[in-house]
């Protein structure tokens, strides 16, 4: 027991019972002490991830997990028919478009996410418990689809926001919102005036191509793998298997539209330089016509780089361009991974926008991903070390040297490379959270980071007892929609 002495401000202490300290005890005292440190750098060590619900490494047996039960973390999802205009986020005017076709293709990130909120463990049903709040809206399906034009959907967003007390209450700094596709948030005209400070979800890192300013901040923010096929990587057997190194015809292809982009431009460009050694194919394919270049460079065994080009590049086309199953000289999604497996390394230039699906869709064809997009941004750089399962090269020096340079590496180090990145490919794929490692855990664990325990607002005034009010000093509680947005 201890007892001070206010006197002279000393504490001592007083013990019925005195032990004389021993050599033994000595020696006790210095095994307890090692002991605990070995013990405490053991337990650091097994709980890393503190700061991240997930690790890489690249020394796993098959793949590494997440142990995402360690977050704490509440989010509300807001039902589609709990906020006026929401539904048209997700259905259309004519509430023809439905969820089912909007999670094919690229974009089913948008729908896919949803779906797996509305069965996670942290889903809360209580807006006043939750951390963090989800929006719906399946806007870029509903805007390829004609569902919506942007008008529309400028002033439905708009709408929308007016409604929620809590978007309000916080300046929107604690929902989230999904853009799935290379325009990220400008799909929101009006977004860097209302949900500026909102968390977006988009596998979008830069679009300052064709806009003022880019919609992506890196503190809040956060990068999600695009959406590969489910038959590439759920369902088994796969709809295509790798190939062993030593059967693959090609150094390197690419396969896609050239949309006018320089970097893909570049690609044809340099098929053209070996026109002796051309052999041209035309054929049709999703009702197009694609000029499929194949090389036979005179530089390293195996040397062929595949080019096709898609004359039709408008955007408004994308959706009726999507790889069919059938269908006559039709490119099926089968045909299309069968090209990309047939090479070592898969070239990802930029598109219409930095990210390409294709450095996702290269891991589950076990070749290596080539990224000639300068300005990409790439999920989960907190734990994946992409220099170890990819390379990326200059857009600016696309021509002999890149193909010098493949070339150049050799096959056990291509090897070791798929090794790795076959480890960390289950981030990209978007499976239920019972699965320890997905882009689904991924994205739990970044959003962690973005709970906080108190949010400011320009609009959003505390009181001396903790009552939270707005600028007229009405509680929050008794705020009634639509509120004033910025």
């Amino acid at each position: 027991m201890a007892t001070i002495n206010p006197g002279n401000k000393t504490t001592r202490l007083h013990s019925h019972h005195h032990t004389t300290c021993t050599r033994l005890h000595q020696i006790a005292a210095l095994a307890l002490v090692a002991a605990t440190f070995f013990l405490t750098r053991l337990f650091d060590h097994s709980l890393a991830p503190c700061s991240s619900p997930y690790r890489i490494s690249f020394s796993d047996a098959n793949h590494y997990t997440a142990p995402i039960s360690r977050l704490n973390l509440k989010i509300y999802v807001y039902d589609n028919d709990e906020i006026d205009g929401l539904q048209l986020l997700m259905s259309g005017r004519d509430g023809k478009i439905s969820a089912d076709a909007c999670v094919k293709g690229q974009w089913g990130t948008q729908v896919k996410i949803h779906r797996l909120l509305l069965q996670s463990t942290y889903r809360t049903r209580k807006k006043e418990e939750a951390d963090l709040f989800f929006v719906p809206s399946y806007v870029k399906c509903v805007r390829m689809m004609g569902g919506l034009n942007d008008k529309e959907i400028n002033q439905t967003y708009v709408k929308v926001l007016s409604q929620m007390p809590y978007f309000r209450l916080s300046g929107g700094r604690n929902h989230i919102f999904v853009f799935p596709s290379g325009a990220g948030a400008h799909l929101f005209k009006s977004w860097a005036t209302y949900i500026n400070r909102s968390i977006i979800l988009t596998p979008e890192g830069d679009r300052t191509d064709k806009r003022d300013i880019s919609a992506f901040n890196t503190w809040k923010d956060i990068i999600i793998p695009g959406n590969i096929d489910d038959g590439m990587t759920i369902n088994k057997p796969r709809l295509v298997d790798p190939l062993p190194l030593s059967r693959r015809k090609y150094l390197a292809n690419y396969l896609g539209r050239a949309q006018g982009k320089v970097g893909r431009l570049r690609l044809i460009e340099l098929a053209k330089e070996y026109h002796d050694k051309r052999i041209v194919d035309f054929s049709s394919y999703l009702g197009n016509t694609i000029a499929s270049f194949t090389l036979f460079l005179p530089l390293v065994d195996f040397t062929v780089v595949i080019v096709s080009v898609n004359k039709h590049s408008s955007e408004s086309n994308l959706c009726s361009s999507l790889l069919k199953f059938s269908g006559p000289e039709k490119l099926g999604k089968t045909d299309y991974f069968l090209h990309l497996r047939n090479a070592k390394f898969c070239l990802a230039p930029r598109g219409e926008s930095s990210w390409t699906l294709r450095f996702y869709e290269s891991f589950f064809v076990e070749c290596v991903p080539v990224i000639l997009s300068d300005q990409v941004e790439l999920p989960f750089q907190d734990v994946v070390d992409y220099s170890q399962i990819s390379i990326k090269w200059p857009s600016t020096r696309i021509g002999t040297e890149l193909l010098d340079y493949l070339g150049s590496i050799s096959d056990t180090e291509i090897e070791e490379m798929i090794t790795r990145g076959r480890k960390v490919r289950c981030l990209w794929v978007y499976a239920p959270e019972s699965e320890t490692c997905s882009a689904f855990s991924g994205i739990l664990g970044e959003l962690q980071k973005k709970v906080r325990q108190f949010h400011q607002s320009a609009e959003t005034f505390w009181l001396h007892n903790g009552s939270l009010v707005n600028r007229d000093l009405v509680e929050f509680s008794k705020w009634k929609p639509p509120m004033p947005l910025p």
